[in-house]
């Protein structure tokens, strides 16, 4: 089985760094918790929206993520029994192409270069499996999908959801 992984907010917790710095940036106490849908830069005053849009361009923004909670272990498994790969639009953010991929080198050592595929639309990947947070990205990927909990899509009905990755786990291993 070939799966597909994505990287922000599946992988890695790019919202959670967006509250971080908007929090540094204006002084607020913004909280994940705070959030019950939407994008960060929506629920934040407008004034503020644009600044945080911006955060994935700055450089060094892909460098410091935190690992989402049990994503090293269990990928760690899923690549000895599957054949996986890393699929992000790392291409809408250019300066986030070196970044993402020294951030695999550092806490998925062993997701070698030749599984790490960087691109915009993931509908061309073939595979039997796509992880993904947005919906817009399993739209039209021909295979399985899970969409990973994120709060920007808790709207989404029309995908199956899991809420982390112990529930990946029950589900593939």
């Amino acid at each position: 089985m070939t799966i597909f992984v994505d990287m922000d907010d599946v992988l890695a917790c790019t919202y959670e760094k967006h509250i971080e710095l908007y929090n540094k940036e204006y002084q607020q106490q913004l909280s994940l918790a705070q959030i019950e849908s939407g994008e960060v830069w929506q629920n934040v005053p407008e004034p503020h929206q644009d600044s945080i849009r911006k955060h994935a361009s700055q450089i060094g923004f892909f460098t410091d993520l935190e690992p989402k909670k049990d994503s090293q272990q269990v990928m760690e498994i899923l690549c000895q029994k599957y054949n996986v790969y890393i699929a992000t639009a790392a291409t809408l953010f250019p300066n986030s192409m070196k970044e993402k991929s020294e951030w695999l080198d550092k806490y998925f050592p062993y997701i070698t270069w030749q599984h790490r595929i960087m691109c915009g639309h993931k509908h061309i990947l073939h595979g039997d499996l796509l992880i993904d947070d947005r919906s817009l990205n399993l739209k039209d990927f021909v295979g399985d999908t899970l969409l990973f909990d994120s709060p920007h899509n808790q709207h989404e009905t029309e995908y199956t959801k899991v809420y982390n990755w112990l529930d990946i786990a029950e589900r593939l291993l």
